[in-house]
């Protein structure tokens, strides 16, 4: 059968100020909308792991990724990928060969090319597990936080980042972000992809680290537990599983668990005042899943493994102290963070021993499903063991209406995804989130009167999905759009002294405003030149950070007349930012995170809870 003809068969705080935010946030009670009594009893299911062989029963805990755009016609570079990683072909050939429990998509993988194409491949990668004896659907997963991290692009809605929505909760509350949470979810539903890797439930304390940053809703922990708690409503409400991550929380490194193992040094108390309440918020409003961090904490394992592989913090903290029953994730298993200290042969039978349920994406797929095969029949892990967790994953499935509804539908997609109410609704809520930090002799908002000519320079970052140019390039036509003579100056993350000069040249040869996008600016970063010498012309100069709003600690006393943060460099924040400094949108964003001195970092020099207005 064709796969687009199926139908549904049914460190310390930082200084930050901490009353400014939890006077904006409010608390959500545990969701129930799209939580109605599954048709597959526990007894049903407890039937199905009985009648399961062994090997069904490991590969079902494997949740993997897999190149192409078809579950059984990928194209032949796609092929090539699958044979030399996996042995096999295709997607159903995967499935069929490991009795995977699911997949993850990517966009890199070529999963997500179009909506109608993402459920064209759901449907095949259903059709490839119900083919299997025991008929037991995948749960398709995969990574769509918004913001500078989203697998799948537009047309769909894309929603602004987590710190983008910290920053507009002051004004709104938590209502945004469980609106964008129930939008996104309603998309992704329609799409097929049944488990969302979201919301980011780590209190990023620290402007260095790496990994986290605008992932995070902020740095005070009530603001992120109420923000996390509002998103688990959203996307579970819309039926869609949600894993809030990285337990125990990631927030504060300056390490990337991608490329080495980072350590937390809190203390006992300081996890529980910082790190604890999002993930407790989560578990409080029925979050389907929650996913670990490759992250050693010395005060909740002194044997220091990563937490994905210590049953002291997740059997131990998360399940016996917290409470938690749901089921749990790793983060990719292909991360350095996890296989630093142990073999990929070690790493998944460690994992389940931990307290692990789904075991995401191993580098090599064969080695981590023979030696958990091994560690059973050898002993080290008993199958009652699997068993449990098998129990935790059918139940999900089953709880999100997997067994009824597997498949999706070309009308589905075109009645939700990308809808006009749904763009105007990401569009209202970034406007909320846009965060004026300086306005030196109040050159915003941008007069067509006065900086008529706006040049346009600065970075332009790889786009991410939701992006249809540069930045820069964005911006320009934003601005053009509202009645500005705007062009775009593309001069990179390092200028050259001589695109410096050229951005120069173009500001003194009749811009009235130059506005420069930064990202990440250090004290010798050439960005900060190129601003200070773009300042010495003389005509205004104003900032745009396109990611961490800690941009303006490296720019203060270069010349610049205004800053501003943006949290994303997405279309929907790159409009909302134009909008605000074109004045057609009042600004109203405020800082989720302190911006500390760069040379006294003791020192703040914008709190918690700073905005400026006009």
């Amino acid at each position: 059968m064709p796969e687009n003809t199926f139908e549904p068969s049914r460190r310390t705080l930082l200084g930050a100020s901490a009353a400014a935010v939890a006077a904006a946030v409010t608390s959500v009670a545990p969701v129930a909308a799209a939580e109605r009594p599954a048709a597959y009893s526990d007894a049903r299911l407890r039937r199905f792991v009985s009648g399961m062989t062994l090997e069904e029963k490991v590969g079902q805990l494997f949740v993997m990724r897999v190149y192409g755009h078809s579950a059984t016609a990928p194209d032949p570079a796609d092929v090539e990928a699958n044979l030399k990683e996996m042995g096999v072909r295709t997607a159903a050939e995967l499935i069929a060969k490991y009795h995977l429990g699911g997949i993850i998509y990517f966009a890199w993988a070529h999963n997500t090319r179009d909506p109608h194409q993402i459920a064209d491949l759901s449907n095949g990668i259903q059709q490839a597990g119900l083919a299997e004896r025991h008929r037991i659907p995948l749960l398709i997963s995969t990574d769509q936080e918004h913001g500078i991290v989203a697998r799948v692009g537009k047309p769909a809605t894309l929603m602004p980042g987590a710190m983008a929505l910290g920053a507009g909760a002051f004004r709104r509350g938590t209502r945004d972000a469980r609106e964008a949470a129930r939008i996104a979810g309603a998309e992704l539903l329609a799409l097929g992809i049944r488990q969302n890797y979201a919301p980011d439930a780590d209190v990023n304390v620290d402007p260095a680290n790496p990994v986290i940053g605008v992932r995070s809703f902020g740095s005070e922990p009530k603001a992120v537990a109420g923000l996390v708690a509002a998103q688990v409503a959203g996307y579970q409400g819309a039926g869609i599983a949600t894993a809030a991550k990285h337990f125990p929380g990631h927030g504060d490194t300056k390490d990337d668990s991608h490329d080495q193992l980072p350590h937390i040094d809190h203390t006992r108390a300081e996890w529980e005042a910082l790190d604890a309440p999002p993930f407790r918020a989560a578990i409080a409003a029925g979050i389907d899943s929650i996913m670990t961090a490759h992250i050693v904490v010395p005060s909740l394992d002194p044997a220091e493994d990563p937490a994905t592989l210590s049953r002291p913090i997740l059997t131990g903290v998360l399940r016996e102290q917290l409470g938690y029953r749901g089921v749990v994730v790793t983060d990719s298993l292909g991360m350095q963070g996890v296989r630093t200290k142990y073999g990929d042969d070690r790493v998944p039978v460690l994992a389940l021993k931990a307290g692990c349920d789904q075991l995401l994406n191993p580098p090599n797929l064969a080695v981590a499903w023979n030696a958990v095969l091994a560690a059973v029949k050898g002993g080290e892990l008993s199958e009652a063991r699997l068993d449990e967790s098998l129990l935790r994953i059918l139940r999900l499935k089953a709880r999100r209406g997997l067994f009824e509804r597997p498949y999706v539908t070309h009308r589905g997609v075109d009645r939700v995804v990308g809808v006009r109410s749904h763009l105007a609704a990401a569009d209202r809520i970034a406007d909320a989130t846009t965060t004026v930090l300086v306005n030196e002799g109040g050159v915003l908002p941008l007069s067509r009167r006065r900086h008529r000519r706006v040049l346009v320079v600065g970075v332009d970052p790889a786009s991410p999905s939701g992006t249809t140019g540069p930045p820069t390039a964005v911006l320009a036509r934003v601005l053009g759009e509202l009645g500005f003579a705007a062009t775009a100056l593309s001069t990179g993350s390092a200028p050259a002294p001589a695109k410096i000069a050229e951005a120069v040249a173009a500001a003194r040869a009749g811009a009235d405003v130059v506005l420069v996008a930064t990202r990440n600016v250090t004290g010798a970063s050439a960005q900060r030149t190129l601003v200070g010498e773009l300042a010495a012309t003389g005509v205004p100069v104003v900032t745009l950070a396109l990611q961490n709003p800690y941009d303006v600690a490296q720019l203060t006393g270069v010349g610049a007349r205004a800053h501003v943060a943006a949290y994303s460099w997405t279309d929907v924040e790159m409009g909302a930012a134009g909008r605000v400094l074109a004045g057609r949108v009042r600004p109203s964003g405020r800082l989720p995170v302190p911006v500390q001195r760069a040379d006294d970092p003791a020192e703040v020099l914008f709190p918690v809870g700073h905005g400026l207005r006009y």
